[in-house]
């Protein structure tokens, strides 16, 4: 059974509030040691995000999110100037100032339609990368009650509008995310998991946000930082779905898991 090996998004969050470790990487300092700690244990790419979008989460202003992540993009940029960045925003002011400091990547969860300039901006910046993300409702109100008829069909659906928007805006560089977590329950969320490679007929990178999440606490209680086991099973679902991209906190064990995994099945089956 050969493997494609998914490349490693390390998650960055600038926040005071984000589920996981919110409020460890407030002092941009510690922020670039995190950064350049993920990027030595094995992270090719790396999420900034300075709005946290936990359920039941609040808006954070503009000049907050551009006081958190510009400058720590400017270095980064600086210090790799091939490592892809993305920046988790869902407001264009954020991602103009982002993509000319440096950004690659603009990671949206509301998947373009939280502020309709953002399709423009990047209609006007081809070379840059969108991230589309399925969600059900708003960071404030998405786990209220996520309700879906048919959650197959509404993920397919949702994509193939969302890919038919960008196109007619010319945005042709797209990443999709199921969206693991927003606006959905435990059940769906464990159903995406088994059904991922059926986002492979969009012929486009898919990627894979299961880090530390709260499904994995619902299967085994346990608190963000203690769910590495439970991420590390949501990587190896995306390893055998053929996902290319997964965002997670614990980059070191990811890369370990991923190359050990990826050495156990791509080598002969018997050696002589």
């Amino acid at each position: 059974m050969k493997t494609v090996k998914p490349v490693i998004m390390g998650i960055l969050n600038l926040t005071e509030d984000s589920f996981s470790d919110g409020g460890k990487y407030l002092d941009p300092q510690r922020a670039l040691e995190h950064a350049r700690q993920m990027i030595s244990d094995g992270a090719t790419m790396l999420d900034l995000g300075a709005e946290s979008t936990r359920p039941g989460a609040r808006p954070t202003d503009e000049a907050t999110e551009l006081a958190r992540i510009i400058p720590i993009t400017k270095v980064l940029r600086a210090e790799y100037p091939d490592l892809p960045l993305s920046i988790d925003t869902r407001k264009s002011p954020v991602a103009v100032a982002a993509i000319e400091a440096g950004a690659d990547i603009i990671n949206d969860i509301s998947a373009l339609r939280y502020d309709p300039q953002m399709a423009e901006l990047l209609s006007g910046n081809p070379d840059i990368t969108v991230i589309l993300m399925h969600m059900q409702g708003e960071p404030e109100n998405m786990q209220n009650n996520p309700h879906y008829d048919d959650l197959g069909k509404d993920l397919l659906d949702f994509f193939s509008e969302r890919i038919a928007y960008c196109n007619s805006k010319g945005i042709s560089k797209i990443i999709l995310d199921p969206g693991i977590g927003f606006g959905k329950h435990l059940s769906h969320n464990l159903s995406i998991l088994r059904n991922l490679d059926a986002l492979s007929r969009f012929e486009l990178p898919i990627l894979l946000g299961a880090s530390r999440k709260r499904f994995i606490d619902a299967v085994n209680p346990s608190a963000p930082d203690q769910r590495l086991g439970g991420s590390l099973a949501a990587v190896m679902a995306a390893i055998s779905s053929g996902v290319s991209i997964v965002r997670v906190h614990d980059v070191k064990a990811s890369y370990q898991f991923i190359e050990t995994y990826s050495a156990i099945y791509n080598e002969a089956q018997w050696i002589s």
